[in-house]
C-alpha cells in the first residue's frame, strides 16, 4: 500500500517524506519540527491580493495557533528577497519558504494547469497541509478560498 497519492502528494494518515528547503528563518528541516503540530500553507505568489489576505489572516491568528501547539509556515516560488519584503511590509510573525524549483511543491502536488487572463499557465493551486506532532499529514485542504480558511484551519488544529 503505497503512501502517496497518484501526484507524488503525501496521504492524509501517513507520514510526511522528510524534507529541506530555504526559509527566511534560514534552513526549514521538517524533522525540526517534531513535537509540534506543523500548518504548512502554499499560496501562488507574494504581494498579489488574495496571498496577502491568506497570509494576513494567518498572521492575526499566529498568536491562536501557537498556544494549539502549531507552528505556520508559508510557502511559494517565490525567492528569499520576495519574501523577506513581503514579511516586512505585513509584519508577518513565520517563515516563508523559497521554494524556486518547485521541488516542494511537486512534493506536495500543488502545481496545476491553470487559465489566467484567457492563458494557460502553470501555478500553485493554493493549498494548506497540518502535519502531526510526529510527522503524520491531519488534513489536506487544496483548491482553498482564502475567506474564512484560516478560521477553519485554526479550530482543526485546536480540536487535535
Amino acid at each position: 500500500m503505497s503512501n502517496t497519492q497518484p501526484n507524488g502528494a503525501p496521504e492524509v494518515g501517513h507520514e510526511v517524506p522528510a524534507f529541506r528547503a530555504e526559509s527566511t528563518a534560514g534552513p526549514f528541516m521538517l524533522e525540526e519540527f517534531r513535537g509540534k503540530t506543523l500548518v504548512l500553507y502554499f499560496y501562488p505568489k507574494d504581494s498579489t491580493p488574495g496571498c496577502t489576505t491568506q497570509s494576513v489572516d494567518f498572521r492575526d491568528s499566529h498568536a491562536a495557533f501557537a498556544a494549539a501547539g502549531a507552528v505556520v509556515v508559508g510557502a511559494s516560488r517565490d525567492s528569499l528577497r520576495s519574501h523577506e519584503n513581503f514579511k516586512a511590509r505585513y509584519d508577518l510573525p513565520f517563515a516563508l519558504i523559497s521554494d524556486p524549483d518547485e521541488a516542494l511543491c511537486l512534493r506536495f502536488g500543488v502545481m496545476r494547469n491553470k487559465t489566467m487572463y484567457g492563458k494557460p499557465v502553470r501555478g500553485i493551486e493554493r493549498s494548506t497541509f497540518v502535519v502531526s506532532r510526529d510527522g503524520v499529514l491531519l488534513r489536506a485542504w487544496r483548491g482553498v478560498k482564502v475567506p474564512g480558511h484560516v478560521a477553519e484551519v485554526l479550530a482543526f488544529v485546536q480540536g487535535l
